[in-house]
């Protein structure tokens, strides 16, 4: 999708999402329209409805700051949203998204020994690290454990979004599956408007279009977040379910790429089945090497 269909589309999907009452406008009756008309939109922002009509139909290209501050406010979008907003207004000037340069191609694994031993060094805690395309690029001991339902037999490192949407187990390993769902394309979204150009983003955005009609239609509403902090639940074949709470953490030496780290409530029945999980893992160097 080029870069105007994306500004078009996720303007005009936020417009639908905010209802009258949100925005403090009042409802007359026989109104048909659910979300914000644009002529709302334009004068919540203090811009002219011809000038936010063009904006929606695309053309963002030398939008200042102020007026994307200002259309952002308008819309009630959260920190996320306005962040994708700019990288998109970035783009569309062609200005490095997000201010940054351009990420190297991320290679599927990452090769540094220190990295490794620093996820081996947390025992009592799930500790992996991914790559802005979803790919398990390395795991601790106790990770490996966990994720045995997505690592399969043959034990390789796998793509998270393609286990989410193409593995049947997914449904039977995430309890919430379609929360999940939601904010696998979410992130996803959000990484593709930090860098367009990420031809692998795409080429795994396409497959999964292609092959799952949840993915789809999830794409298709433009909703973006970022992980951060929360708490996931789990069901694991082996010790039932696990509530765990994350932090996500970047990886300054490997732009676009995250530390996650889950763990347990002290005392709570998760801690308890994490530390019998932990109990039947596999020694580090017992473990199967990552890809080359």
């Amino acid at each position: 999708m080029s870069n105007r269909a994306e500004v078009r589309e996720f303007l005009m999907t936020r417009r639908a999402k905010l209802t009258p009452e949100r925005a403090g406008i009042p409802v007359t009756a026989g109104r048909r329209v659910p979300g914000l008309r644009r002529s709302e939109v334009a004068a919540l922002a203090g811009v002219s409805v011809e000038y936010y009509a063009k904006l929606e139909r695309g053309a963002i290209a030398g939008a200042s700051a102020s007026v994307l501050d200002a259309i952002s406010g308008a819309l009630q979008l959260d920190d996320t949203e306005r962040a994708h907003l700019l990288d998109l207004a970035r783009t569309a000037d062609g200005i490095p998204t997000s201010g940054r340069h351009r990420r190297r191609a991320t290679k599927t694994s990452i090769a540094r020994p220190s990295l490794q031993w620093t996820l081996d060094s947390i025992r009592d805690a799930i500790a992996f690290v991914r790559n802005p395309r979803q790919d398990l690029l390395a795991v601790n001991q106790l990770g490996r454990a966990f994720y045995s339902p997505v690592l399969g037999e043959a034990g390789r490192l796998p793509n998270l979004a393609r286990f989410q949407f193409l593995d049947p187990t997914a449904r039977e390993f995430y309890p919430d599956w379609e929360l999940f769902a939601e904010m696998c394309v979410a992130i996803m979204r959000t990484e593709a408007g930090r860098d367009p150009h990420d031809r692998d983003l795409q080429n795994l955005v396409g497959e999964l279009s292609t092959r799952s009609e949840t993915f789809r239609r999830l794409w298709g509403a433009h909703n973006v977040r970022t992980h951060g902090t929360g708490t996931k639940r789990f069901h694991h074949p082996e010790v039932g379910e696990l509530v765990l709470a994350y932090e996500e953490l970047a990886i300054t030496a490997e732009p676009g790429h995250i530390l996650m780290i889950y763990t347990a409530e002290p005392g709570s029945p998760s801690a308890e089945r994490l530390q019998i999980l932990a109990s039947w893992a596999p020694a580090p160097d017992t473990l199967p090497a990552p890809p080359a």
